[in-house]
């Protein structure tokens, strides 16, 4: 049977969109335990998705002592363990904490900051936005006021490429080299004051214009503003989009709360990444050569999870023959910085036996799934095996679909949650009581600009195709508000 529902929110007269909340937010993390189908849950938030070797080979021994001996990759570049007993609570915790990946106990759930993963790597990277995440990092957990925020609310710098600047970020930074920042009085030595960037709240289609070394504290300034907006407004808001339509938080707003703290910011149209420079593409595997003739080996998770040989791999790849670091990266995958072009090549082959998506061309490369049965009880089907038999047959999704566009991500579902759903379009492959029904889904209205792609809850637009029937646990309808992982 499905568990109990929460209680309905309460329906709001001036917006057809999130209605105001009636309960707190129980977004799981690493000391707040979710209660699923397999067991216990910790979602363990990675800013910007880094984690040194001996973190990941602490995540690693949490999931084999403690956990189901796998690592689920989330859409934010986290970690989630699952099949966690009871009572590992404590355990789990001391482990964490150990490998300092709890730097503070009261902030561990707000600590999601999405950079480029590739930001220093390749050889057209303008920037290092990794500074700025983890200088955000450190304001994020010295700061009261922040505590307040959402286990949902997300930050997002992205380097100038684009690549993440239109995943649904909350306060979204976009670097722009070689523009001109607003005149400051004085920089620090060695500050970056030569280009600026762009910062943006939820969909507001005005951006700010600030200088670079004020980013992370920029930032945090316009959480906090965000905290305020809710609270004067007064519905429950957990992000910028679930603010009033008729009272939004712009950017001037923003402007105006930077400017009390000292910080210039100029309201501008945004432009998006410069489309002549030939940036690498994270999404897809393979080495990337970066300007110190240096590789960084990118592979993929097949579905989002890992088996702790795998993780433990990776790790000892990047203790022996990389830079001593991991990045994860919000399509599901993973990041070995530092690999000479030798132990690249070799280093490749050897994931790809492991079983890790390593060629470009895989038709795993753009499939996703959320956790189905039986490790979700909302869940209508073991979707993670359909998924895997659709692509064992060489399609990506049920045999009966067809006419979807090729290039799309393409994401099943057990339930109307579509939990861990891709941003901007993508193919929505859901489980009903009928079968499966294959949909396109597309952002309501284009974005100006890559900084935001996605400015509303996706529109369904094409055709269903049911497919096999199968049974369900339950009449029950589940929540149709897609959940970030």
């Amino acid at each position: 049977m499905l568990a109990a529902m929460p209680p309905s929110p309460t329906s709001r007269p001036d917006r057809a969109g999130p209605p105001v909340r009636d309960r707190g937010d129980a977004c799981p993390g690493a000391l707040r335990l979710h209660s699923a189908a397999d067991g216990q849950l910790a979602r363990v938030r990675l800013p910007a998705g880094d984690l040194t070797v001996r973190q990941a080979i602490a995540l690693g021994d949490a999931a084999e002592r403690l956990g189901d001996g796998q690592l689920s990759l989330t859409s934010r570049g986290n970690v989630e363990l699952r099949g966690l007993p009871d009572d590992c609570g404590h355990r789990l915790a001391d482990l964490l904490a150990d490998a300092g990946l709890l730097p503070s106990v009261r902030h561990e759930r707000i600590r999601n900051v999405l950079a480029s993963p590739l930001a220093g790597l390749d050889r057209h990277t303008p920037s290092d936005v990794r500074l700025w995440a983890r200088s955000l990092d450190a304001l994020l957990c010295a700061s009261e006021p922040a505590t307040a925020l959402s286990g949902r609310f997300l930050f997002v710098l992205d380097d100038g490429r684009g690549d993440v600047a239109g995943l649904g970020g909350d306060v979204s930074l976009l670097a722009e080299s070689g523009r001109r920042a607003p005149e400051r009085t004085s920089y620090p030595p060695g500050s970056a004051s030569g280009y600026g960037a762009l910062l943006r709240v939820g969909d507001d289609r005005t951006a700010l214009r600030i200088a670079a070394d004020d980013v992370p504290r920029a930032a945090l300034t316009a959480a906090e503003c965000f905290l305020a907006a809710a609270a004067e407004r007064g519905d429950g808001a957990w992000r910028v989009r679930e603010l009033p339509a008729a009272r939004p938080l712009t950017a001037r707003e923003v402007r105006d709360a930077l400017r009390t703290v000292g910080i210039a910011a100029e309201c501008t149209d945004a432009v998006g990444p410069h489309p002549a420079v030939p940036y690498a593409d994270v999404t897809a595997p393979g080495p990337v050569e970066g300007s110190d003739g240096r590789r960084a080996l990118v592979v993929l998770a097949p579905l989002g999870r890992l088996s702790v040989a795998q993780w433990r791999l990776l790790t000892a790849i990047a203790a022996d023959d990389g830079s001593g670091a991991l990045r994860l990266t919000p399509w599901r995958g993973i990041v070995v910085p530092g690999l000479s072009a030798a132990a690249a090549d070799r280093r490749l082959r050897d994931l790809a036996t492991a079983g890790l998506i390593t060629d470009p061309a895989s038709p795993w490369r753009r499939v996703t799934a959320c956790t189905g049965l039986p490790g979700c009880a909302k869940s209508r089907t073991d979707v993670r095996g359909d998924a895997a038999t659709a692509l064992a047959g060489g399609g990506s999704v049920p045999a009966d679909s067809s006419d979807v566009p090729v290039g799309l991500p393409v994401h099943w579902s057990g339930c109307e949650r579509r939990c861990g759903h891709p941003h901007g379009a993508w193919v929505d492959v859901l489980a009903s009581p009928e079968g499966y029904r294959t949909t396109v889904v597309r952002p309501k209205y284009p974005a100006p600009s890559p900084v935001s792609r996605e400015t509303t809850e996706p529109a369904l637009v094409s055709r269903e195709t049911p497919t096999a029937s199968y049974s369900t646990p339950s009449s029950t309808p589940p929540s149709t508000t897609p959940r970030p992982q």
